[in-house]
């Protein structure tokens, strides 16, 4: 069993000023981490600043923090701050996020994103060292960058990865990887590609988590986040590397001809179960601790909507929370 017990927050349904309880709640349930994602909700980091000041028993960490929508010095700057507000309990993830976020939605301009990722990562590394950065790296140039405020204990730095080069970059160059939209069986086939001996070596997974018996409902959710998720380049490449080039097939024919119903349809039951854990709290528990078994080592659980999390009663959704906790 996983030492390590992960929520992604903030949590839905509960304002960022009032997740001190939320916090309180979700270490009387036995978790040991908050994680973060930065989509088009909370930015990565100020949830976790919070917490770093309300819930200081906590592990924070950043799944993830894109590479293309700050600049390498703002970056470095803002996971330095962390690091200093929670000395030893922070993990940088990064990652190359996606054409719309950083596209779309940030300006930014989405090419090489291995590149991209690599040389952040090495510029990273040696910033929050406390080096002078003035480097021609290929995908951008630093010129004699040197952080004012070095942290004491730098952060770990994680790297999200999806197929072999960048799994693969990760092993040789980061402290850890994060991996998402899998199953038990595919940790399996992505951890083939990292190979490392590196003691402390965390293998974080965002696992999407639906915790009611309702299985209709479920599925109905889960077909959407699917959808969204799995018709990115990236993730479809993914997935057709993991095996599913056939079954998926005929969603990525409907999405792509514009036919968005026809698409949700197109997904069978056995993609949902195999990438949604549902069920009762408990049988959601036992299937987080299936990708442990598989190799994960920070599980962060991501709640998908539910009619209890959807209530807007607060204690509702903090039962919810001491229900998967341990």
């Amino acid at each position: 069993m996983s030492m390590r017990w992960g929520m992604t927050v903030p949590l839905g349904g509960i304002p960022l000023s009032e997740h001190a309880a939320a916090f309180s709640a979700l270490g009387d349930a036995g978790f040991t981490d908050l994680w973060t994602s930065e989509v088009a909700g909370s930015d990565a980091f100020t949830p976790l600043t919070l917490a770093a000041a309300w819930a200081p028993q906590f592990r924070l960490g950043t799944a993830i923090a894109p590479v293309f929508t700050r600049g390498p010095g703002l970056l470095a700057m803002t996971a330095a701050a962390l690091a200093e507000a929670a000395p030893g309990r922070f993990q940088l993830g990064i990652g190359a996020s996606s054409p719309v976020v950083a596209g779309d939605w940030n300006a930014a301009e989405f090419t090489r994103p291995f590149q991209r990722s690599r040389d952040v990562l090495r510029f990273l590394r040696a910033a929050l060292a406390g080096e002078i950065v003035d480097q021609e790296f290929e995908t951008f140039a630093v010129r004699r960058f040197r952080l004012e405020r070095v942290p004491t204990t730098p952060p770990q730095i994680l790297l999200a990865a999806l197929r072999p080069g960048m799994l693969r970059l990760a092993a040789a160059e980061a402290d850890g990887v994060i991996l998402n939209w899998l199953s038990p069986a595919d940790v399996t086939t992505a951890l083939a590609e990292v190979k490392t001996d590196k003691p402390g070596f965390d293998v974080a997974a965002r696992i999407f988590v639906c915790p009611t018996d309702d299985a209709e409902h479920s599925r109905r959710v889960g077909r959407r986040m699917i959808a969204a998720y799995l018709t990115v380049p990236a993730y479809a490449e993914f997935h057709r590397w993991l095996g599913r080039a056939d079954i998926l097939a005929p969603m990525w024919q409907a999405w792509s001809s514009g036919d968005r119903k026809a698409a949700l349809a197109a997904i069978p039951d056995a993609v949902v179960d195999d990438l949604i854990v549902h069920g009762t709290p408990a049988e959601c528990r036992e299937k987080v601790e299936a990708y442990v078994a598989a190799g994960i080592t920070v599980p962060a659980m991501a709640l998908l909507p539910t009619p209890a999390l959807d209530s807007g009663d607060a204690r509702a959704i903090l039962d919810v929370l001491t229900a998967l906790g341990r």
